[in-house]
């Protein structure tokens, strides 16, 4: 599955090694295993054999009905290069189980020995003693006290050889088992635990040399001291993970599993608690899981399958927003259907369609140049397209796409705008614009207001976009904003401060739920920032800058970072050139990185602007991103990735040559070994932005220009 390969690399590419005295190394690792990940696909279609995603309250989770094989990997595949258990570890669980059987066990997780010789020695030695115990029926009964402890030792030993570790749950207890020392399978109890009660729980158990501590709800932790502590050489070497089973249909778990994370070398419990809300506290829960749920009918208490409470809408154009996550629409004129992911219309099913030719479709006059065009949605208003204007005068402007064509809805006051962002917060639609200011005219008080960035923020009642909130930003160029574990966060990349300084900091805002407000959560060091791009692998989370000046050279490297703690850190550097745009894509299970090059520039020689953009695929060996193909740009300053029925296209904003801002800007086909190949040619002036979007079946593209007071809209052909 696409999603364990490339945890697997990230895991390999995060992980710290330490080495005992002699050959046999542990596993030291400080980062999170999401080990239910290892077991789910993110499309839903494609879930294993024995696995289905069911709702119950306002949480998802996973049901096993079988102990599919798929339910299994080798522990090698996420602690790799070491033979020992961590000494020293925690797991977290997150679970919902409605009735246990009195005398049930059920295995939440196993650690599964292979197989050996030594089981079908003990076989053939049970079948002795089940033969001789038919032959002595009339023995004494001190012979047969005998022999039922020799069936309990033959018992004993199989377990023994297979079971390295194992979390199971009865009634009323939690149950942690492993192999001791002396390869005796020994148990650890907690009592009292209750948790077969039809409600959401997330358990703590914490490992350490002193103690041993289960966390419950982050309620007072239970504590056990054990006579002997957890081994230090508990060989793990050709054992398999087996996620809501031990490899066998007897103590397949029944209930609902929502998250299942191991921690190696360190105790969590203090990090997810006290829970920041209602919810049973999270540490890593699978991006399957966390879309929002599809809500249930009042006096519905009963969990019920996900795909019985899916809801299908029939209609030539449905908007997708974070409301509608889970949402099934079927378009008839198309022929498919599709999920909402929160953002954007995921194809289930479509009648395939091919790309014949471009056409163009409008002309859209604007009050001035334009630097970015942003592409969205507003329920009940429909598709609307915010572009950020170049003029102070006339500010920026909101279009409305109604018969087919944009017409103005809205004007926004704006400062030389650079970009829009949209985004939402629960139910509420925001746009944030990059105000760049006027150059070092701006340190003037009177125009210190140009300094300042703009959040907007959709008023159903005057059906407009209303000032929200107001941050400081140094010649912004760009927002994202993404959203990691139920948190929004916004990011802005500054440009420079003044004229000379561009090597400072761009800023990651974090939504105080609160004060309903931005507020500042991290800086990050950048050289002329301008783009940033957030994307997700597996439980993974990733945020790329392009780089495009440090005040001497464009030869700089952009950075891409990881989330760590709540924190991004640097996970790889790439040599960039006048770096303006970065675009993450994924084809089938392949994900890319492309880069828009704008120039070579160095000190006062002249700069060179039909230079190379790169596209990078993470590799799983490399354990990064490298490069994947290399394409001739003019001064690019955007690329734009999008799919039609099965082909895959990007398009590059060409913007200047040297000589000229009119040429064209190149679509491009994706064309499997050979990559990207030039399928259109597409005249433009000063390209500065491009744009997909559909509407009412059909396909478009827009681009903005930053040299002429005009859009173009093409509309895409299909057969």
């Amino acid at each position: 599955m696409s999603s364990l390969i490339f945890v697997q690399l990230l895991l390999l590419g995060l992980r710290v090694i330490s080495t005992t005295t002699d050959t046999w190394r542990h596993c030291t690792d400080i980062f999170p295993l999401d080990l239910l990940s290892f077991v789910l696909e993110r499309d839903t279609s494609k879930l294993a054999p024995g696995v289905h995603m069911k709702q119950a309250g306002e949480m998802r989770g996973v049901h096993f009905s079988s102990p599919h094989s798929s339910l299994s990997f080798p522990s090698s595949q996420v602690l790799a290069n070491c033979d020992l258990f961590p000494k020293e570890f925690s797991i977290v669980v997150t679970l919902r189980v409605s009735h246990l059987a009195q005398k049930r066990n059920e295995y939440i997780l196993s650690l599964i020995g292979p197989k050996t010789e030594e089981k079908s020695t003990l076989n053939d030695y049970g079948d002795l003693l089940e033969s001789n115990k038919k032959r002595s029926a009339t023995a004494g009964e001190r012979h047969g006290k005998t022999r039922r402890n020799k069936e309990r030792k033959v018992k004993s030993n199989a377990e023994r050889g297979r079971i390295i570790l194992g979390l199971r749950l009865s009634k009323k207890c939690l149950h942690f088992l492993f192999k001791g020392h002396g390869g005796v399978v020994e148990h650890w109890v907690f009592r009292g635990t209750k948790l077969a009660d039809n409600q959401w729980h997330t358990l703590v158990l914490t490992i350490t040399r002193e103690y041993v501590s289960l966390t419950v709800d982050c309620q007072a932790p239970m504590q056990i001291v054990p006579t002997r502590p957890f081994p230090l050489d508990l060989n793990i070497q050709g054992s398999r993970f087996h996620i809501g089973n031990r490899g066998r249909w007897k103590g397949l778990f029944s209930g609902m599993l929502r998250q299942l994370v191991l921690v190696p070398g360190m105790d969590v419990s203090h990090q997810i608690c006290p829970s920041p809300n209602s919810q049973p506290a999270t540490l890593s829960v699978p991006p399957l899981l966390l879309d929002l749920p599809v809500k249930r009918k009042e006096g519905d208490s009963h969990p019920t399958s996900y795909e019985k409470e899916e809801r299908v809408s029939v209609g030539l154009e449905r908007s997708c927003s974070e409301l509608l996550q889970g949402q099934l629409w079927f378009n008839p004129l198309k022929k498919g259907l599709y999920l909402c992911d929160g953002s954007e219309w995921i194809t289930v099913l479509e009648d395939h369609k091919r790309l014949d030719y471009v056409l163009e479709h409008q002309v859209l006059t604007t009050s001035s140049e334009t630097h970015d065009v942003e592409v969205f949605q507003v329920p009940g208003i429909g598709l609307m397209a915010a572009m950020a204007h170049r003029s102070k005068a006339s500010g920026s402007a909101v279009y409305l796409w109604t018969h087919a064509q944009f017409s103005l809805y809205q004007n926004i006051s704006t400062h030389e705008a650079l970009a829009w962002r949209h985004f939402y917060i629960g139910k509420k639609i925001f746009l944030v614009v990059s105000n760049s200011g006027g150059g070092p005219y701006n340190r003037l008080n009177k125009e210190l207001e140009n300094e300042f960035s703009v959040i907007y923020k959709w008023s159903k009642k005057r059906k407009q976009f209303v000032r929200f909130q107001s941050l400081q930003t140094y010649c912004a160029r760009d927002w994202e904003a993404f959203v990691i574990n139920r948190q929004t966060y916004l990011a802005v990349a500054n440009h420079r401060q003044g004229n000379n300084n561009h090597t400072i900091n761009s800023v990651i805002y974090k939504w105080n739920r609160l004060t309903k407000s931005f507020e500042v959560h991290q800086m990050l060091r950048t050289s002329g920032a301008y783009d940033w791009e957030f994307f997700t692998v597996g439980p993974y989370h990733f945020l790329v800058v392009a780089n495009a000046f440090d005040g001497v050279t464009t030869s700089v490297d952009s950075v891409i970072y990881v989330w760590v703690n709540g924190q991004f850190q640097v996970f790889q550097t790439i040599k960039t050139f006048c770096a303006t745009d970065w675009e993450m894509f994924k084809i089938g299970s392949r994900v890319f990185l492309v880069v828009a090059n704008g120039n070579r520039l160095h000190g006062n020689e002249p700069s060179r602007y039909a230079i190379n953009s790169t596209i990078y695929e993470l590799d799983m060996k490399g354990q990064l991103f490298v490069r994947f193909q290399d394409i001739v740009t003019y001064s690019a300053v955007d690329w734009e990735f999008f799919s039609l029925g099965e082909e895959h296209f990007l398009i590059v904003a060409n913007s200047f040559n040297g000589e000229s801002y009119s040429l064209n800007s190149i679509l491009y086909r994706w064309q499997g070994y050979e990559g990207f190949v030039p399928i259109h040619w597409l005249p433009t002036i000063g390209c500065s932005d491009w744009e997909f979007f559909s509407s009412k079946g059909e396909s478009y593209l827009i681009y903005s220009s930053a040299k002429a007071s005009l859009s173009k809209v093409f509309k895409l052909k299909t057969y």
